[in-house]
């Protein structure tokens, strides 16, 4: 049965990404309004009521911006660390008591065809992750918020078939740019976000035969460009001998629309 992958928007005005196989659909994160959710799974032929579950990452806003008129309107399940249902707190209005659901690092959970691993991540929340997603022979993973490139993270993404890595920021841009520094701290730090740089240098370290397609993601719109991110990581990865286009294909997941679609046969 195909599975499909589709990054919706990402960036930091908003994340979501989509994942389906066969009558199951999952989002990670939703963090634009319901409305433009609504919007983008509409591209792809489906339906709010059609969503079986969103994962959450973490508590900031541009990943959860949607999540409470979604639970509210159409009664989707959320699945999020303790910690990071204590940090959403009530940021988003009420969450019907029936959508709130939990899920740790680690362990799976089963959510119709596909079963959904989170797994630890550094960044400057309660209790952070990223999730891998498998269904048949597949695994998709999203890693985005990244502070710095843990063994952990390494492993979680490791053997995927298709990824979402965080490509944030070009360092010379953010240290010449307007941020005040504690926020430049803050992004450069082990809990902040994940440069092109060290997005290259991962990529290098887990490239396996089996990854056949990258989303660059979760890029700054002012310490970054998409260009520079896609050519930094390609030239990192062609120095190791990866092959960009051939052993692998290198795309940048967009920050307002729809990205290209992934389907995968099992």
């Amino acid at each position: 049965m195909d599975v499909r992958f589709c990054p919706l928007v990402s960036g930091s005005s908003g994340n979501s990404t989509y994942i389906g196989s066969g009558n199951t659909h999952i989002l990670i994160d939703a963090g634009v309004s319901c409305k433009q959710i609504v919007e983008h799974i509409g591209e792809l032929g489906v339906a709010p009521g059609d969503i079986d579950a969103v994962f959450i990452t973490h508590e900031h806003i541009d990943h959860i911006k949607g999540i409470g008129v979604l639970a509210r309107k159409y009664r989707i399940p959320l699945y999020a660390t303790p910690g990071t249902w204590q940090g959403i707190g009530k940021t988003v209005g009420d969450i019907p008591e029936e959508s709130v659901r939990y899920v740790y690092p680690g362990s799976m959970t089963l959510v119709g065809g596909l079963c959904v691993k989170p797994f630890s991540i550094p960044h400057d929340a309660a209790e952070p992750v990223g999730y891998s997603v498998f269904t048949d022979n597949r695994k998709l993973t999203v890693a985005t918020d990244i502070g710095c490139p843990t063994e952990e993270i390494k492993e979680n993404i490791y053997d995927s078939d298709v990824l979402l890595l965080e490509a944030n920021h070009d360092v010379d841009m953010l240290k010449k740019g307007s941020y005040p520094w504690a926020l430049k701290k803050r992004i450069l730090g082990e809990r902040g976000h994940l440069s092109n740089v060290c997005a290259g240098q991962t990529l290098g370290e887990i490239m396996s035969g089996r990854l056949k397609y990258v989303f660059l993601g979760h890029l700054s719109s002012e310490n970054n460009e998409p260009h520079l991110a896609f050519d930094t990581v390609r030239g990192i990865l062609e120095e190791t001998g990866v092959k960009v286009g051939k052993t692998v294909e290198l795309d940048m997941a967009s920050r307002y629309s729809n990205s290209r679609t992934i389907a995968l046969g099992s």
